[in-house]
């Protein structure tokens, strides 16, 4: 079938974003690439059918009685899979938690680490920590070897995000007292990687400085303390203290380093780096290079990061999607979006699949040109090349449906997010319920907050206090009371 070729941008904004144009055989080929390594249909089945049971169910007891009545064998490869589903589609996590302990009360059945970790993580982003230390000693009576550093990674990346520093290094003692027999270096470095990724890579450094006696630091320890740095004085001080321990840097190391030789556009730093990997025998890698192409692209260079991509060749070294990625954004920082375009095409050609990053790329481009038109239509094809949107991605949609009054667009994304669950439902909703309180859809306004609310996510208090003043306008009460009863599975003050 043939794919109509992108509109020309409108003419006033011609002048500021070059014309932009998506390839046939970009489109055509990701359609292709997006049917690989399906699950075999019976199996994809049964985890459909459980992941309906658990956002269907909302009587205490329900659950349970259809998941004992559907003659589902419930395998721990079909757990894992309903928990992940959960996850990615932010389904409700209070029966999720019900379906993890039906399965895990079964005779002589244990579950999975990656199950525990999961619903361990559903929990947290849902604040519910009180279950997070319930199911955690569970699981330390029935199979101690299931908390692992990861899990404790885990845990403590959804504290560090909703809590303060003192709160998160509370929670590292307190796996301490639950699993004092194994904890070593290694939790010590989920500790300051979570630290370094949800706080800032001061608080990292200060718990470090403050814990480092306590523990023995590794290799590990000091790639985690290397990345994320902008001032390349910082890292120095580690990657010396790092050398007088006698650790030899890795490639992790000298990447981390690098990155932040990049970030702080220090490019000729970054070069010497390069060369002196190559001198100590560690070849640099993917990452190294993605890096450099970053970094060329920071200080307006994108035509040399693209030849970046021809010289990882010749050292036996193959671009990847991300490497591709960070060619193409130097092109559309630069406004030059044929070039980014072309490299596309190469991609695909060498059988890449373009990825969500990738297309946010463009419709960054077509959000600042207010293109309502050509952002639907790579929307469109986007979903049909089975590329599935990010948050990111929905944020630039609902902007666009909300400056255009786009109801029935808008209300199209929700349903795609809904059924095919992608996106934050907490940032979209908050765009798209103004909008329909805007317009006055009420009918609209209803459905969506009842969609989200029965998933297990809470409205802010904003928009649920203007839709209730719709709702009341419109005479809807037995509604509005509805509504505000399955909101109290949340356990706070409804607001008035």
């Amino acid at each position: 079938m043939m794919v109509k070729k992108l509109k020309p941008l409108s003419s006033q904004c011609a002048s500021r974003v070059p014309n932009l144009r998506l390839s046939k055989s970009f489109l055509h080929s990701v359609a292709i690439h997006s049917s690989d390594a399906k699950l075999p249909a019976g199996e994809d089945d049964d985890a459909e059918t459980v992941y309906r049971m658990i956002n269907g169910s909302n009587l205490q007891g329900e659950l349970k009685e259809s998941l004992s009545s559907s003659g589902i064998h419930l395998s721990k490869d079909l757990i894992e899979r309903v928990l992940k589903r959960v996850r990615f589609s932010h389904g409700n996590p209070l029966q999720a938690l019900e379906f993890y302990r039906y399965a895990g009360a079964r005779r002589g059945f244990y579950h999975s680490a990656f199950s525990l970790d999961t619903m361990l993580y559903i929990l947290g982003r849902n604040r519910k920590f009180d279950q997070i230390w319930e199911i955690l000693i569970e699981a330390k009576r029935k199979d101690r070897s299931l908390i692992s550093p990861r899990t404790i990674q885990v845990v403590l990346g959804r504290v560090a995000k909703l809590c303060s520093v003192r709160q998160t290094v509370e929670s590292f003692w307190k796996f301490k007292r639950l699993v004092p027999d194994f904890f070593d270096t290694a939790c010590f470095n989920a500790l300051l990687r979570t630290l370094c990724q949800e706080k800032s890579m001061t608080d990292a450094r200060n718990v470090y400085h403050t814990l480092k006696h306590q523990f023995q630091p590794d290799l590990q320890t000091f790639n985690i303390l290397l990345s994320g740095w902008r001032s390349s004085e910082e890292a120095e001080a580690f990657f010396e203290e790092m050398k007088e321990k006698g650790l030899k840097p890795d490639v992790v190391t000298y990447n981390s380093l690098i990155d932040v030789y990049c970030k702080d556009r220090e490019m000729e730093k970054a070069y010497k780096l390069v060369d002196k990997m190559r001198e100590e025998d560690e070849t640099p890698d993917v990452i190294t290079y993605t890096t450099i192409i970053g970094g060329l692209g920071l200080i307006g260079q994108p035509d040399k990061a693209r030849e970046v991509l021809k010289e990882m060749k010749e050292y036996g070294c193959y671009p990847d999607v991300p490497a591709y990625n960070a060619a193409i954004r130097n092109y559309c920082i630069a406004r030059r979006l044929g070039d980014a375009e072309m490299l596309v095409d190469e991609m695909v050609k060498k059988g890449l699949s373009p990825n969500a990053t990738t297309y946010n790329l463009f419709f960054r481009v077509l959000s600042l040109a207010n293109d309502l038109g050509r952002s639907w239509e790579l929307y469109e094809r986007m979903l049909g090349n089975g590329c599935l949107p990010n948050t990111q991605s929905c944020m630039f949609l609902i902007k666009m449906f909300k400056r255009h009054e786009k109801v029935d667009m808008a209300m199209r994304l929700w349903e795609d997010m809904v059924v095919k669950g992608f996106g934050s439902y907490s940032l979209v909703s908050d765009v798209l319920l103004d909008l329909l309180c805007d317009l006055a859809k009420v009918d609209e306004a209803e459905k969506c907050l009842l969609e989200m609310v029965e998933k297990g996510h809470r409205p802010s208090n904003v928009s649920f206090k203007r839709i209730k003043l719709l709702m009341e306008l419109a005479n809807k009460h037995e509604e509005l009371n509805n509504l505000k009863q399955k909101m109290a599975v949340f356990g706070t003050e409804i607001p008035r």
